[in-house]
């Protein structure tokens, strides 16, 4: 069966419609999406300045944050060895027969010796006991003996108060430094 001239002419004219319609389907496709394409990159190019800038307060939040905690990560374990020292200081009065009535302390502070760093911690210690007691709790502050953690303590100042020879019992304020190696 030989097709004629005109049939070949329609179905020519219908494949070619129906190219151009796919083309045309696919051309709006494309240019839909190019038109997104275009808006997400105006939003994102709108919103890049904004971003730049948050970008630093956190960069700068962080810093502060960092240093927040690097500074508290120092005092931390300070305030740990000070009540450790506390510790040790009422298992000698205890040892001694004396009372602390109050325990002071200082902050911490780093004091370098021959090459080495230390932390130096003031206390005052008032103790309530018998002269004697009072005075062996005062050599054994100084001699340093009886301490749990390494640590040394200068005596700064003693201060005793007692009645007199017929009641022994008294109170002083002791003042001393403890110095705790450090080991950096």
């Amino acid at each position: 069966m030989k097709l004629s001239k005109k049939v070949w002419l329609i179905i020519g004219i219908a494949i070619l419609a129906i190219v151009l319609a796919v083309l045309f389907s696919n051309y709006s496709g494309l240019a839909g999406e190019r038109k997104q394409l275009e808006n997400d990159l105006s939003d994102a190019q709108d919103l890049l300045p904004r971003l730049t800038v948050e970008k630093g307060d956190l960069k700068n939040q962080l810093a502060q944050a960092q240093s927040l905690l690097d500074s508290s990560r120092a005092k931390f374990p300070e305030s740990v060895t000070s009540i450790e020292y506390g510790e040790d200081l009422f298992e000698i009065a205890d040892d001694c027969t004396v009372e602390i009535t109050r325990l002071t302390a200082s902050m911490p502070t780093d004091k370098e010796a021959g090459g080495s760093t230390y932390s130096v911690s003031s206390f005052a210690v008032s103790v309530r006991g018998d002269v004697d007691d009072i005075l062996d709790f005062v050599d054994a502050l100084r001699a340093g003996v009886d301490f749990q953690l390494p640590w040394s303590a200068e005596l700064t100042a003693v201060k005793i108060n007692y009645a007199g020879e017929e009641d022994t019992a008294g109170t002083a304020t002791i003042n001393l430094d403890i110095y705790a190696y450090k080991g950096e």
